[in-house]
């Protein structure tokens, strides 16, 4: 079992890799590697993805060389490191946690922070809705972000842009724009837009607020698998959440 949709929720798929833990620990014990990987590889589906995001984006934004490292690269590590290390994991209820937390330290080794080009954001009051289409038409056209994610999966029912207004906006001050916003704009015109401006925020930033997004973990497992205080990681979706609230009101103004 290793599609998504066979869980209720995220949460219960939680619940599932938990209740691998044993097993696995289990089949260490007896140094069955192949029974090992087997059952590892169900229990590292989001994970997977996680790191299929944060690769792609990384070549794209040229923080990791073309043609010289590729998604199966560290996935195909994250075994090595889970089956020599997962003794560390006291308790089967942080193992989902750890997975994700191994898997951000081996892409963290090799990824070099971005040197991220803040006129988009000293900007972003002023781009004019022209100028808003042709930075969406080269984001999709040089393939950056997670808008061509979907052709490296290997399970066409996993949803890759799982971003929403809700995501974004939670006051209720802004409840006609946001009305209007969705009557007016398609689902995929939504998500579209949030994952271009996620693509041009700091490189911190714009991983904070995917696990919180997609990954819907709690700000303090993100803390912890990024290393951050609880503080720094609200900041840091803060910082997420406005730069995205600005940008759909300068480009889909209320009228």
């Amino acid at each position: 079992m290793n599609r998504l949709k066979d869980f209720e929720s995220k949460k219960e798929f939680d619940v599932f890799v938990a209740s691998t833990f044993f097993d696995l620990m289990k089949y260490k014990r007896e140094n069955k590697q192949k029974a090992f990987n087997e059952l590892l590889l169900k229990d590292l589906y989001e994970v997977k993805h996680y790191i299929i995001k944060r690769v792609r984006t990384a070549l794209m934004k040229g923080s990791l060389p073309q043609g010289k490292y590729k998604a199966d690269d560290f996935i195909d590590q994250l075994f090595i490191e889970v089956y020599d290390h997962i003794e560390e994991v006291k308790n089967e209820k942080d193992f989902y946690l750890w997975l994700f937390k191994k898997a951000n330290d081996l892409l963290d080794d090799k990824i070099e922070e971005e040197t991220f080009d803040d006129l988009f954001l000293k900007n972003i009051d002023d781009y004019t809705q022209p100028e808003w289409d042709e930075m969406e038409e080269n984001f999709s056209t040089d393939g950056g972000g997670d808008l061509v994610m979907i052709e490296e999966l290997d399970d066409m029912s996993y949803n890759h842009n799982d971003y929403t207004l809700n995501h974004v906006f939670i006051e209720d001050d802004e409840k006609d724009w946001i009305e209007k916003i969705d009557k007016d704009l398609k689902a995929e015109d939504i998500q579209n837009h949030i994952a271009m401006v996620l693509y041009y925020l700091p490189f911190e930033t714009r991983t904070i607020y995917q696990l919180y997004s997609v990954q819907h973990l709690e700000l303090t497992d993100i803390a912890n698998i990024r290393n951050h205080t609880l503080e720094k990681v609200k900041q840091l979706l803060n910082d997420a959440k406005r730069t995205l609230q600005l940008s759909f009101m300068n480009r889909y103004p209320a009228k």
